[in-house]
Protein backbone atom coordinates (compact mmCIF):
# COMPACT_ATOMS: atom_id res chain seq x y z
CA UNK A 1 0.00 0.00 0.00
CA UNK A 2 2.87 2.10 0.76
CA UNK A 3 4.50 1.46 -2.50
CA UNK A 4 0.99 2.09 -4.67
CA UNK A 5 0.85 5.90 -2.58
CA UNK A 6 4.34 6.37 -3.54
CA UNK A 7 3.70 5.80 -7.46
CA UNK A 8 0.39 7.54 -6.71
CA UNK A 9 2.06 10.52 -5.59
CA UNK A 10 4.69 10.41 -8.23
CA UNK A 11 2.49 10.60 -10.91
CA UNK A 12 0.65 13.17 -9.20
CA UNK A 13 3.43 15.37 -9.47
CA UNK A 14 4.55 14.63 -12.51
CA UNK A 15 0.82 15.88 -13.88
CA UNK A 16 1.34 19.11 -11.66
CA UNK A 17 4.92 19.96 -12.97
CA UNK A 18 3.27 19.62 -16.32
CA UNK A 19 0.44 21.90 -15.80
CA UNK A 20 2.62 23.94 -13.46
CA UNK A 21 4.89 24.68 -16.82
CA UNK A 22 4.11 26.22 -20.15
CA UNK A 23 5.66 24.00 -22.96
CA UNK A 24 5.02 26.68 -25.74
CA UNK A 25 6.74 29.27 -23.20
CA UNK A 26 10.15 26.50 -22.94
CA UNK A 27 9.79 25.71 -26.59
CA UNK A 28 10.92 29.19 -27.87
CA UNK A 29 13.16 29.92 -24.39
CA UNK A 30 15.82 28.11 -26.55
CA UNK A 31 17.17 31.07 -28.18
CA UNK A 32 18.21 32.16 -24.62
CA UNK A 33 21.40 30.04 -24.54
CA UNK A 34 24.97 30.49 -23.76
CA UNK A 35 26.24 30.98 -27.53
CA UNK A 36 23.69 33.66 -27.96
CA UNK A 37 25.49 35.30 -24.79
CA UNK A 38 28.79 34.82 -26.15
CA UNK A 39 27.88 36.42 -30.09
CA UNK A 40 26.15 39.30 -28.52
CA UNK A 41 28.67 39.96 -25.58
CA UNK A 42 31.67 39.54 -27.52
CA UNK A 43 30.84 42.22 -29.45
CA UNK A 44 29.43 44.83 -27.06
CA UNK A 45 32.54 43.88 -24.52
CA UNK A 46 34.97 44.43 -26.86
CA UNK A 47 37.93 46.93 -26.65
CA UNK A 48 36.18 48.47 -30.15
CA UNK A 49 33.49 49.71 -27.95
CA UNK A 50 36.19 51.58 -25.77
CA UNK A 51 33.66 50.59 -22.58
CA UNK A 52 30.60 52.21 -23.57
CA UNK A 53 30.55 55.79 -21.89
CA UNK A 54 27.65 57.40 -22.08
CA UNK A 55 27.87 60.27 -24.85
CA UNK A 56 31.17 59.16 -25.96
CA UNK A 57 31.86 56.84 -29.72
CA UNK A 58 31.76 53.52 -27.81
CA UNK A 59 28.35 54.23 -26.11
CA UNK A 60 26.85 55.20 -29.49
CA UNK A 61 28.39 52.38 -31.18
CA UNK A 62 26.58 50.10 -28.96
CA UNK A 63 23.30 52.19 -29.24
CA UNK A 64 23.44 51.32 -32.94
CA UNK A 65 24.33 47.83 -32.63
CA UNK A 66 21.09 47.34 -30.32
CA UNK A 67 18.94 48.93 -32.37
CA UNK A 68 20.37 47.10 -35.56
CA UNK A 69 19.42 43.68 -33.43
CA UNK A 70 15.90 45.18 -32.53
CA UNK A 71 14.96 46.33 -36.37
CA UNK A 72 16.45 42.78 -37.33
CA UNK A 73 13.95 41.10 -35.24
CA UNK A 74 11.23 43.15 -36.56
CA UNK A 75 10.33 44.71 -33.16
CA UNK A 76 8.66 48.13 -33.75
CA UNK A 77 10.38 51.31 -32.84
CA UNK A 78 7.93 53.24 -30.49
CA UNK A 79 9.63 56.68 -30.66
CA UNK A 80 8.08 57.81 -33.34
CA UNK A 81 8.78 54.83 -35.53
CA UNK A 82 12.04 55.08 -34.24
CA UNK A 83 14.09 53.00 -31.78
CA UNK A 84 16.05 55.77 -30.33
CA UNK A 85 14.86 57.82 -27.47
CA UNK A 86 16.82 61.12 -27.81
CA UNK A 87 17.72 62.23 -24.12
CA UNK A 88 18.26 66.22 -24.04
CA UNK A 89 22.08 66.35 -22.43
CA UNK A 90 25.30 68.62 -22.23
CA UNK A 91 28.22 69.09 -20.57
CA UNK A 92 28.72 71.66 -18.73
CA UNK A 93 32.65 72.86 -18.79
CA UNK A 94 33.54 76.09 -16.75
CA UNK A 95 35.33 79.05 -17.66
CA UNK A 96 37.00 80.78 -14.49
CA UNK A 97 39.12 84.20 -14.87
CA UNK A 98 40.68 85.47 -11.96
CA UNK A 99 42.82 88.70 -11.75
CA UNK A 100 44.86 90.17 -8.97
CA UNK A 101 46.11 94.25 -10.15
CA UNK A 102 45.19 93.24 -13.60
CA UNK A 103 47.22 89.94 -13.88
CA UNK A 104 45.41 87.05 -14.14
CA UNK A 105 46.71 83.90 -12.09
CA UNK A 106 45.80 80.23 -13.28
CA UNK A 107 43.30 78.00 -12.52
CA UNK A 108 43.38 75.08 -11.09
CA UNK A 109 47.17 75.91 -10.20
CA UNK A 110 46.71 79.03 -8.30
CA UNK A 111 42.94 78.72 -7.92
CA UNK A 112 39.46 76.83 -8.66
CA UNK A 113 35.95 76.95 -8.24
CA UNK A 114 33.60 74.11 -7.79
CA UNK A 115 31.28 73.78 -10.58
CA UNK A 116 27.88 72.81 -9.28
CA UNK A 117 28.84 76.25 -7.07
CA UNK A 118 27.76 77.98 -10.35
CA UNK A 119 24.63 78.61 -11.77
CA UNK A 120 23.72 78.83 -15.87
CA UNK A 121 23.96 82.89 -15.15
CA UNK A 122 27.83 82.59 -13.40
CA UNK A 123 29.00 85.31 -11.89
CA UNK A 124 31.50 88.31 -12.21
CA UNK A 125 33.04 90.68 -9.75
CA UNK A 126 35.33 93.17 -9.24
CA UNK A 127 36.72 95.24 -6.28
CA UNK A 128 39.24 97.85 -5.15
CA UNK A 129 39.97 95.82 -1.75
CA UNK A 130 39.63 92.66 0.04
CA UNK A 131 38.63 91.72 3.92
CA UNK A 132 41.07 89.79 5.28
CA UNK A 133 39.12 88.06 8.51
CA UNK A 134 41.26 85.44 9.66
CA UNK A 135 39.78 81.43 10.37
CA UNK A 136 36.01 82.99 9.35
CA UNK A 137 35.04 82.14 13.20
CA UNK A 138 32.65 83.48 14.73
CA UNK A 139 32.28 82.65 18.66
CA UNK A 140 32.44 83.56 21.98
CA UNK A 141 35.82 84.81 22.94
CA UNK A 142 37.30 85.01 19.70
CA UNK A 143 35.79 86.62 16.81
CA UNK A 144 36.85 87.20 13.15
CA UNK A 145 34.19 89.74 12.35
CA UNK A 146 34.56 91.72 15.40
CA UNK A 147 33.92 95.18 14.44
CA UNK A 148 33.84 94.75 10.74
CA UNK A 149 30.63 95.42 8.56
CA UNK A 150 31.22 92.68 5.49
CA UNK A 151 28.17 93.86 3.53
CA UNK A 152 29.00 94.41 -0.37
CA UNK A 153 32.67 93.63 0.55
CA UNK A 154 35.24 90.60 -0.71
CA UNK A 155 36.00 88.15 2.48
CA UNK A 156 39.71 86.52 2.79
CA UNK A 157 39.66 83.38 4.89
CA UNK A 158 41.50 80.31 5.66
CA UNK A 159 39.78 77.17 5.45
CA UNK A 160 40.53 75.09 8.22
CA UNK A 161 42.70 76.28 11.01
CA UNK A 162 42.18 77.44 14.66
CA UNK A 163 43.41 80.70 16.63
CA UNK A 164 44.59 78.59 19.11
CA UNK A 165 47.60 76.97 17.05
CA UNK A 166 48.89 77.79 13.74
CA UNK A 167 49.13 73.59 13.46
CA UNK A 168 45.72 72.63 14.38
CA UNK A 169 43.57 71.71 11.57
CA UNK A 170 39.76 71.92 12.84
CA UNK A 171 38.52 75.66 13.26
CA UNK A 172 34.60 75.53 11.80
CA UNK A 173 32.96 73.81 8.85
CA UNK A 174 33.79 75.91 5.48
CA UNK A 175 30.29 76.01 4.62
CA UNK A 176 28.99 77.27 7.90
CA UNK A 177 32.01 79.78 7.57
CA UNK A 178 30.39 80.80 3.89
CA UNK A 179 27.15 80.84 5.17
CA UNK A 180 27.60 83.52 7.49
CA UNK A 181 29.41 85.79 5.26
CA UNK A 182 26.05 84.98 2.53
CA UNK A 183 24.01 85.84 5.90
CA UNK A 184 25.70 89.31 6.05
CA UNK A 185 25.71 89.91 2.32
CA UNK A 186 29.21 89.76 1.31
CA UNK A 187 30.07 89.90 -2.53
CA UNK A 188 32.85 87.21 -2.25
CA UNK A 189 34.66 84.90 -0.69
CA UNK A 190 37.96 83.61 -1.49
CA UNK A 191 38.57 80.46 0.97
CA UNK A 192 42.36 80.33 1.25
CA UNK A 193 43.40 75.93 0.45
CA UNK A 194 46.51 74.60 0.85
CA UNK A 195 45.86 71.90 -1.21
CA UNK A 196 45.84 73.53 -3.87
CA UNK A 197 49.50 73.83 -3.73
CA UNK A 198 50.03 70.54 -4.58
CA UNK A 199 46.27 69.82 -5.73
CA UNK A 200 45.99 65.64 -5.54
CA UNK A 201 44.76 63.77 -8.72
CA UNK A 202 41.37 63.02 -7.89
CA UNK A 203 40.67 66.64 -7.28
CA UNK A 204 42.10 67.76 -10.34
CA UNK A 205 39.74 65.47 -12.21
CA UNK A 206 37.17 65.93 -10.26
CA UNK A 207 37.53 70.22 -11.25
CA UNK A 208 38.91 69.56 -15.16
CA UNK A 209 35.95 67.13 -15.93
CA UNK A 210 32.52 68.18 -17.79
CA UNK A 211 29.56 67.99 -15.68
CA UNK A 212 26.96 65.46 -17.64
CA UNK A 213 23.54 67.03 -17.38
CA UNK A 214 19.97 66.07 -18.40
CA UNK A 215 17.72 69.02 -19.36
CA UNK A 216 15.35 67.98 -17.31
CA UNK A 217 12.62 70.71 -15.70
CA UNK A 218 13.56 69.88 -12.27
CA UNK A 219 17.12 70.70 -13.25
CA UNK A 220 16.71 73.41 -15.06
CA UNK A 221 15.39 74.87 -12.59
CA UNK A 222 17.93 74.22 -9.95
CA UNK A 223 20.40 75.63 -12.41
CA UNK A 224 18.98 78.76 -12.82
CA UNK A 225 18.16 79.21 -9.26
CA UNK A 226 19.83 82.65 -8.03
CA UNK A 227 23.43 82.42 -7.89
CA UNK A 228 24.81 81.80 -4.60
CA UNK A 229 27.85 84.09 -2.91
CA UNK A 230 30.81 83.49 -5.33
CA UNK A 231 33.46 81.42 -3.49
CA UNK A 232 37.27 81.15 -5.03
CA UNK A 233 39.22 78.74 -3.43
CA UNK A 234 42.57 80.13 -3.53
CA UNK A 235 46.71 78.40 -2.91
CA UNK A 236 48.80 79.78 -0.50
CA UNK A 237 50.93 82.01 -3.30
CA UNK A 238 47.41 84.09 -4.31
CA UNK A 239 46.86 84.52 -0.84
CA UNK A 240 50.45 85.92 0.07
CA UNK A 241 50.36 88.41 -2.82
CA UNK A 242 47.10 89.32 -1.67
CA UNK A 243 48.28 89.99 1.72
CA UNK A 244 51.73 91.53 0.44
CA UNK A 245 49.80 94.65 0.14
CA UNK A 246 49.46 94.54 4.07
CA UNK A 247 52.95 93.79 4.57
CA UNK A 248 52.27 90.36 5.92
CA UNK A 249 51.99 86.74 5.48
CA UNK A 250 49.67 84.07 6.07
CA UNK A 251 52.47 82.45 8.38
CA UNK A 252 52.85 85.73 9.78
CA UNK A 253 49.17 86.58 10.69
CA UNK A 254 48.77 82.57 12.20
CA UNK A 255 51.09 83.34 14.26
CA UNK A 256 50.03 86.69 15.50
CA UNK A 257 46.63 85.64 16.11
CA UNK A 258 48.10 82.49 18.24
CA UNK A 259 50.48 84.46 20.33
CA UNK A 260 47.69 87.04 21.14
CA UNK A 261 44.68 84.79 20.46
CA UNK A 262 43.51 87.74 19.11
CA UNK A 263 42.02 88.42 15.56
CA UNK A 264 44.10 89.86 12.79
CA UNK A 265 41.61 91.08 10.37
CA UNK A 266 42.11 93.71 8.37
CA UNK A 267 41.24 95.46 4.75
CA UNK A 268 43.77 95.05 2.10
CA UNK A 269 43.70 97.65 -0.36
CA UNK A 270 44.48 95.07 -3.33
CA UNK A 271 42.22 94.91 -6.73
CA UNK A 272 40.32 91.76 -7.33
CA UNK A 273 38.30 90.43 -9.99
CA UNK A 274 36.79 87.26 -11.14
CA UNK A 275 34.53 85.42 -13.31
CA UNK A 276 32.98 82.39 -14.06
CA UNK A 277 30.16 80.92 -16.33
CA UNK A 278 29.09 77.41 -17.53
CA UNK A 279 29.81 76.53 -21.09
CA UNK A 280 27.25 73.81 -22.67
CA UNK A 281 28.03 71.25 -24.93
CA UNK A 282 25.41 69.29 -26.94
CA UNK A 283 25.76 65.52 -25.97
CA UNK A 284 24.35 62.69 -28.52
CA UNK A 285 23.04 60.22 -25.59
CA UNK A 286 19.78 57.93 -26.23
CA UNK A 287 17.86 55.03 -24.94
CA UNK A 288 17.26 52.31 -27.40
CA UNK A 289 13.46 50.45 -27.73
CA UNK A 290 12.03 47.90 -29.22
CA UNK A 291 8.36 47.43 -28.67
CA UNK A 292 6.34 44.00 -29.32
CA UNK A 293 2.67 44.57 -29.03
CA UNK A 294 0.51 42.36 -27.43
CA UNK A 295 -1.87 40.12 -29.14
CA UNK A 296 -4.88 40.29 -26.53
CA UNK A 297 -7.25 43.52 -28.37
CA UNK A 298 -7.70 44.89 -24.53
CA UNK A 299 -4.50 43.67 -22.72
CA UNK A 300 -2.45 45.04 -25.30
CA UNK A 301 -2.76 48.23 -23.46
CA UNK A 302 -1.11 47.12 -20.91
CA UNK A 303 3.10 47.10 -21.35
CA UNK A 304 5.92 44.93 -19.26
CA UNK A 305 9.05 46.88 -19.19
CA UNK A 306 12.27 45.00 -19.49
CA UNK A 307 15.36 46.70 -18.64
CA UNK A 308 18.98 46.71 -18.85
CA UNK A 309 21.80 49.85 -19.04
CA UNK A 310 24.41 49.19 -21.96
CA UNK A 311 26.39 52.59 -20.64
CA UNK A 312 29.36 51.59 -18.67
CA UNK A 313 32.55 54.01 -17.54
CA UNK A 314 34.44 54.24 -20.60
CA UNK A 315 38.71 54.24 -20.51
CA UNK A 316 40.68 54.71 -17.74
CA UNK A 317 44.06 56.73 -18.58
CA UNK A 318 45.86 56.54 -15.20
CA UNK A 319 45.03 52.71 -14.68
CA UNK A 320 47.62 50.87 -13.18
CA UNK A 321 49.09 48.48 -15.81
CA UNK A 322 48.47 48.08 -19.80
CA UNK A 323 44.79 47.78 -19.80
CA UNK A 324 42.74 51.07 -19.77
CA UNK A 325 39.76 50.00 -21.13
CA UNK A 326 36.82 49.23 -19.03
CA UNK A 327 34.86 46.62 -21.03
CA UNK A 328 32.28 46.35 -18.44
CA UNK A 329 31.16 42.69 -19.40
CA UNK A 330 29.72 42.12 -16.82
CA UNK A 331 27.82 45.32 -15.98
CA UNK A 332 26.19 45.54 -17.58
CA UNK A 333 27.19 44.14 -20.75
CA UNK A 334 25.62 41.05 -19.27
CA UNK A 335 21.93 42.42 -18.70
CA UNK A 336 22.34 44.18 -21.75
CA UNK A 337 23.11 40.92 -23.76
CA UNK A 338 19.84 39.66 -21.53
CA UNK A 339 17.62 41.59 -23.22
CA UNK A 340 18.45 41.16 -26.31
CA UNK A 341 17.78 37.27 -25.88
CA UNK A 342 14.58 37.82 -24.31
CA UNK A 343 13.44 40.25 -27.11
CA UNK A 344 14.44 37.71 -29.92
CA UNK A 345 12.54 34.81 -28.30
CA UNK A 346 9.13 36.80 -27.44
CA UNK A 347 9.14 37.86 -31.30
CA UNK A 348 9.95 34.28 -32.44
CA UNK A 349 7.27 33.09 -30.26
CA UNK A 350 4.82 36.06 -31.69
CA UNK A 351 5.56 34.82 -35.23
CA UNK A 352 4.61 31.02 -34.45
CA UNK A 353 0.95 32.83 -33.24
CA UNK A 354 2.03 32.78 -29.47
CA UNK A 355 2.61 36.13 -28.89
CA UNK A 356 1.82 37.53 -25.32
CA UNK A 357 -1.37 39.13 -24.54
CA UNK A 358 0.45 42.24 -23.44
CA UNK A 359 2.37 44.42 -24.83
CA UNK A 360 6.33 44.15 -23.83
CA UNK A 361 9.10 46.96 -24.13
CA UNK A 362 12.46 46.05 -24.23
CA UNK A 363 14.69 49.03 -23.29
CA UNK A 364 18.42 49.51 -22.71
CA UNK A 365 18.93 52.94 -21.33
CA UNK A 366 22.01 55.00 -21.25
CA UNK A 367 23.47 57.40 -18.27
CA UNK A 368 23.05 54.41 -15.55
CA UNK A 369 26.94 54.57 -14.45
CA UNK A 370 26.50 58.46 -14.68
CA UNK A 371 23.65 58.64 -12.35
CA UNK A 372 20.88 56.62 -13.85
CA UNK A 373 20.11 58.98 -16.00
CA UNK A 374 18.14 57.30 -19.20
CA UNK A 375 15.66 55.55 -16.80
CA UNK A 376 15.17 58.35 -15.16
CA UNK A 377 14.34 60.44 -18.51
CA UNK A 378 11.92 57.93 -19.62
CA UNK A 379 10.36 57.81 -16.19
CA UNK A 380 9.69 61.77 -16.49
CA UNK A 381 9.15 61.32 -20.23
CA UNK A 382 7.36 57.97 -21.00
CA UNK A 383 6.58 56.78 -24.12
CA UNK A 384 3.93 54.70 -22.78
CA UNK A 385 1.70 55.92 -19.69
CA UNK A 386 3.13 54.93 -16.61
CA UNK A 387 -0.50 54.04 -15.51
CA UNK A 388 -0.36 51.29 -18.06
CA UNK A 389 3.29 50.20 -17.16
CA UNK A 390 2.57 46.76 -15.01
CA UNK A 391 5.86 46.33 -13.92
CA UNK A 392 9.61 46.48 -14.62
CA UNK A 393 11.86 44.08 -14.87
CA UNK A 394 15.72 45.34 -14.42
CA UNK A 395 18.92 43.63 -15.47
CA UNK A 396 22.21 44.69 -14.17
CA UNK A 397 25.04 42.09 -13.68
CA UNK A 398 23.98 38.61 -14.37
CA UNK A 399 27.23 37.27 -15.69
CA UNK A 400 29.01 36.51 -12.92
CA UNK A 401 29.03 36.00 -9.23
CA UNK A 402 30.41 37.02 -5.77
CA UNK A 403 32.28 35.82 -3.10
CA UNK A 404 29.61 34.65 -0.70
CA UNK A 405 28.47 32.28 -3.58
CA UNK A 406 32.26 31.51 -4.91
CA UNK A 407 31.49 27.47 -4.15
CA UNK A 408 28.06 27.51 -6.20
CA UNK A 409 27.15 29.98 -8.65
CA UNK A 410 23.66 28.69 -9.67
CA UNK A 411 22.02 32.00 -8.05
CA UNK A 412 20.98 35.30 -8.20
CA UNK A 413 20.06 37.92 -6.01
CA UNK A 414 16.33 39.48 -6.60
CA UNK A 415 15.81 43.12 -5.28
CA UNK A 416 12.24 44.73 -4.85
CA UNK A 417 10.37 41.99 -6.01
CA UNK A 418 8.11 42.19 -2.48
CA UNK A 419 8.90 46.09 -2.36
CA UNK A 420 5.34 46.87 -3.54
CA UNK A 421 3.35 43.76 -5.20
CA UNK A 422 3.37 40.95 -3.01
CA UNK A 423 1.61 39.17 -6.29
CA UNK A 424 4.40 40.15 -8.30
CA UNK A 425 6.99 38.26 -6.04
CA UNK A 426 4.91 35.51 -6.06
CA UNK A 427 4.96 35.31 -9.67
CA UNK A 428 8.32 35.80 -10.03
CA UNK A 429 9.66 32.94 -7.44
CA UNK A 430 6.88 30.56 -8.57
CA UNK A 431 8.66 30.95 -11.96
CA UNK A 432 11.97 30.41 -10.85
CA UNK A 433 10.23 26.95 -9.07
CA UNK A 434 8.28 25.71 -12.41
CA UNK A 435 11.36 26.61 -14.59
CA UNK A 436 14.63 27.45 -13.61
CA UNK A 437 15.31 26.33 -10.33
CA UNK A 438 17.97 28.56 -8.88
CA UNK A 439 18.45 29.91 -5.29
CA UNK A 440 17.24 33.36 -5.32
CA UNK A 441 19.26 35.24 -2.68
CA UNK A 442 17.50 37.94 -0.83
CA UNK A 443 20.14 39.47 1.15
CA UNK A 444 20.18 42.61 -0.46
CA UNK A 445 16.45 43.04 -0.66
CA UNK A 446 15.48 45.28 1.72
CA UNK A 447 15.15 49.51 1.75
CA UNK A 448 17.97 49.82 4.89
CA UNK A 449 20.43 47.69 3.48
CA UNK A 450 23.92 49.71 3.85
CA UNK A 451 24.72 49.09 -0.36
CA UNK A 452 21.65 50.54 -0.61
CA UNK A 453 21.39 48.21 -3.92
CA UNK A 454 17.66 49.38 -4.27
CA UNK A 455 18.31 52.65 -5.39
CA UNK A 456 21.71 51.98 -7.42
CA UNK A 457 19.46 50.68 -10.55
CA UNK A 458 16.94 51.75 -13.05
CA UNK A 459 14.56 49.68 -11.85
CA UNK A 460 14.24 52.50 -8.78
CA UNK A 461 13.15 55.00 -11.58
CA UNK A 462 9.90 53.02 -12.26
CA UNK A 463 9.97 51.82 -8.77
CA UNK A 464 9.44 55.28 -7.38
CA UNK A 465 6.57 56.10 -9.77
CA UNK A 466 4.61 52.88 -7.89
CA UNK A 467 5.12 50.86 -10.57
CA UNK A 468 6.54 47.12 -9.37
CA UNK A 469 9.78 45.95 -9.73
CA UNK A 470 12.39 43.10 -9.89
CA UNK A 471 15.88 43.90 -10.00
CA UNK A 472 18.42 40.64 -10.79
CA UNK A 473 22.04 41.03 -9.60
CA UNK A 474 24.84 38.89 -9.19
CA UNK A 475 26.58 40.59 -7.08
CA UNK A 476 29.98 43.04 -6.77
CA UNK A 477 32.99 41.47 -7.64
CA UNK A 478 36.48 42.52 -7.28
CA UNK A 479 36.70 43.57 -11.08
CA UNK A 480 33.95 45.94 -10.38
CA UNK A 481 34.31 49.20 -12.57
CA UNK A 482 38.10 47.72 -13.34
CA UNK A 483 39.55 47.20 -16.48
CA UNK A 484 39.27 43.07 -15.62
CA UNK A 485 35.79 42.96 -15.91
CA UNK A 486 36.31 41.25 -19.42
CA UNK A 487 34.34 38.58 -21.13
CA UNK A 488 37.21 35.65 -20.23
CA UNK A 489 35.43 35.94 -16.56
CA UNK A 490 31.52 35.47 -17.81
CA UNK A 491 30.00 32.47 -16.92
CA UNK A 492 28.21 31.98 -20.18
CA UNK A 493 25.72 29.11 -19.28
CA UNK A 494 24.66 31.15 -15.77
CA UNK A 495 24.35 34.15 -17.76
CA UNK A 496 21.99 32.32 -19.75
CA UNK A 497 19.46 30.81 -17.06
CA UNK A 498 19.41 34.07 -15.34
CA UNK A 499 18.51 35.56 -18.57
CA UNK A 500 15.90 32.71 -18.75
CA UNK A 501 14.01 33.21 -15.40
CA UNK A 502 13.93 36.66 -16.44
CA UNK A 503 12.16 35.75 -19.63
CA UNK A 504 9.73 33.11 -17.68
CA UNK A 505 8.44 35.77 -15.33
CA UNK A 506 8.13 37.59 -18.54
CA UNK A 507 6.00 35.49 -19.84
CA UNK A 508 3.78 35.11 -16.72
CA UNK A 509 3.23 38.65 -16.45
CA UNK A 510 2.71 39.17 -20.36
CA UNK A 511 -0.09 36.30 -20.30
CA UNK A 512 -1.66 36.39 -16.64
CA UNK A 513 -5.38 37.22 -16.66
CA UNK A 514 -4.68 40.15 -14.35
CA UNK A 515 -1.29 42.64 -13.91
CA UNK A 516 -0.11 42.70 -10.68
CA UNK A 517 -1.85 44.27 -7.80
CA UNK A 518 0.15 46.89 -5.92
CA UNK A 519 -0.76 46.36 -2.41
CA UNK A 520 1.96 48.31 -0.55
CA UNK A 521 2.81 51.91 -0.33
CA UNK A 522 6.38 52.94 -1.23
CA UNK A 523 8.00 52.51 2.66
CA UNK A 524 6.38 48.89 2.33
CA UNK A 525 3.11 48.91 4.75
CA UNK A 526 0.40 47.87 3.04
CA UNK A 527 -1.82 49.79 1.01
CA UNK A 528 -5.65 50.63 3.26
Amino acid sequence: MRRQFLYTSLILLIGYTAVAQNKEAIKFSQTINKDNSRKHLSVLASDEYEGRETGKKGGWMAADYIKAHFKNLGLKGPVKGDYFQPIDMVNYGLSQVLTIEGQPVEPLKDFYVLPPMVSDKGFAFNTSSVQFAGYGLNKEGYNDYAGLNVQGKTVMIFRTGDPASANKSNGGNINNKIKYLSDNQAQAVLVIDPTIDAMPDNLKSYLQAEQLVMKTKENLDRMSSAQGIPVIYIGTAVANQLLKSAKTTIEAVKKQIAESGKPASQELKIAVSASAKKTETKVRAENVLGFLEGSDPKLKNEVLVITAHYDHIGITPNAKGDDKINNGADDDGSGTTGVLMIAEAFVKAKKAGKGPKRSILFMTVTGEEKGLLGSEWYSEYPIFPLKNTITNLNIDMIGRGDAAHASDNNFVYIIGSDMLSSDLDRIGKKANKDYVKMNLDEKYNNRTDPNRFYYRSDHYNFAKHGIPVIFYFNGVHDDYHQPGDEISKIDFPMLAKRAKLVYFTAWELANGAKRPVVDKNEDGTKKN
